[in-house]
């Protein structure tokens, strides 16, 4: 029974809120699980099921920070953030369905000699991996300035001027009362709020990554760091400051 603590990033040492907010839900979950005794577990005391699922959950947290390195960090398939979720579920549970076999047989005796049992025991591990996985991404998604990938024209293209239609939006730097629009085409200026573009902006994976600025995934060319700060480079040579407020979020997607 595993968690993934981060969801795009080896979250733990980058962002110490993330960090405890995924030891939150882990701690949560082994609660919950330990006192429902859940998967059989009410066969053992109190004591005995409080540690097994404990055990078991701060395991799978670290084991799925791990994985959520390789899915989510490095990785650059599957596309679709839930797809994620479900290669990430059995990228969790295949190994550590061993662990939760040793763990259940010290525990209370448990064996897992025949296929059907060994099927299972993996199908449990594996729902429950998958829905603290979920609850990391629901979390994640609501706290985060990300605007994820999506198959549908984001509406904020229908704003672009003319002679702009048809080019990559790379970035959206707010100037006074304007936006000033970065992309494959040149640059324009537009009259709109920067929070109003960001929400319409939903369909091109991108974040807002200062308070003046949105910017695409696909249009860095470069991210740097220094004096405590981060820097992206995009495409038109634009340097594009990291806010504080931003870049733990931006860690945890592997931006910087």
């Amino acid at each position: 029974m595993a968690l993934m603590p981060k969801i795009l990033r080896w979250g733990p040492y980058d962002d110490l809120r993330g960090w405890l907010r995924s030891l939150i839900i882990a701690l949560t979950g082994a609660t919950f699980l330990a006192y429902a005794g859940a998967f059989g577990s009410n066969r053992a005391s109190p004591p005995v099921r409080f540690a097994y699922w404990f055990g078991l959950m701060i395991a799978g947290w670290l084991w799925g920070a791990f994985v959520s390195r390789l899915i989510f960090g490095r990785v650059g398939q599957p596309q679709q953030l839930w797809l994620r979720v479900a290669a990430s579920s059995l990228a969790l549970s295949i190994p550590f369905t061993v662990v939760v076999a040793f763990a259940s047989r010290v525990a209370w005796g448990s064996r897992f000699n025949r296929l059907p049992d060994i099927v299972e025991l993996a199908a449990q591990v594996t729902v429950v991996s998958a829905a603290m996985i979920a609850i990391n991404v629901l979390v994640v998604r609501r706290t985060g300035a990300a605007t994820p990938a999506s198959s549908e024209p984001p509406k904020f293209l229908d704003r672009l001027p003319l002679k702009l239609r048809g080019a990559e939006v790379w970035a959206v730097e707010a100037e006074d009362h304007y936006l000033r629009l970065h992309t494959s085409k040149g640059q324009d200026l537009i009259l709109m709020r920067l929070a109003d573009a960001v929400a319409e902006l939903e369909g091109i994976e991108g974040a807002q990554v200062h308070r003046s600025w949105w910017i695409a995934r696909d249009a860095i060319t470069d991210a740097r760091r220094g004096d405590g700060r981060a820097t992206l480079t995009l495409k038109d040579g634009a340097e594009v400051p990291v806010s504080r407020t931003y870049a733990g979020q931006l860690r945890q997607r592997g931006w910087i």
